[in-house]
C-alpha cells in the first residue's frame, strides 16, 4: 500500500502536515491493526459531535470516535474500521499537555486503533492501558489518553 492509498480524510480548514499523519496512520495500520485498513477522518468539533450523536446517541463533543467495520461483503476481515478525530479538541489537549498538535493527533489515532482492535479501557482490567503504554513508547509518543485520566498518587510529606 503506497502512502497515497492510506485513507486519511480531512473535514477541517485547519492546517496540519497531512503527509506526516498519513505516514503515521500507515504505520499503525501495519503494526497495530496488522495490515487491516483504518480510515481516519480529522474534522472540526461540530462534525465529531454530530457523529457522536448519530452513532452513539451522545450529544456531546469528544476527541476520538472508533467505528468497527460492518460485516458486509466479506470485507470486514481486511478492515479494522474507521476513526474520527476532533482537531479542535486535539488542539486544546495538546496545549494542556504541553506537546504539539501532530503528537496529539497521533495519540488519538493510536487510541482509536486500539479500540478498533477490540480493546476497551472502560470495561477491561487495564489491558488497553498497558497496550497503549507499550505502543506509545514504541512509537515515541507522549503520555496517552489513559495515562492522563489515572489519578495521581501523592506521597505524604514526612513530619
Amino acid at each position: 500500500m503506497s502512502p497515497d492509498d492510506i485513507p486519511l480524510l480531512f473535514h477541517t480548514s485547519r492546517r496540519v502536515d497531512r503527509e506526516e499523519l498519513r505516514d503515521f496512520l500507515g504505520e499503525i495500520t501495519r503494526r497495530v491493526a496488522r495490515g487491516r485498513t483504518i480510515t481516519c477522518l480529522i474534522a472540526n468539533d461540530a462534525e465529531v459531535r454530530r457523529l457522536n450523536r448519530c452513532f452513539r446517541g451522545k450529544d456531546q463533543s469528544t476527541d476520538v470516535l472508533s467505528f468497527p467495520p460492518a460485516n458486509a461483503n466479506g470485507l470486514a476481515g481486511r478492515l479494522a474500521g474507521d476513526i474520527a478525530i476532533s482537531i479542535d479538541r486535539a488542539r486544546i489537549q495538546a496545549a494542556e499537555h504541553g506537546h504539539s498538535l501532530p503528537d496529539e493527533l497521533r495519540i488519538l489515532m493510536l487510541h482509536g486503533a486500539l479500540h478498533l482492535a477490540g480493546m476497551d479501557h472502560d470495561s477491561d482490567s487495564g489491558e488497553m492501558a498497558r497496550a497503549e503504554s507499550r505502543w506509545r513508547k514504541k512509537l515515541g509518543l507522549p503520555d496517552g489518553l489513559i495515562e492522563r485520566t489515572k489519578p495521581t498518587i501523592r506521597k505524604k510529606a514526612k513530619p
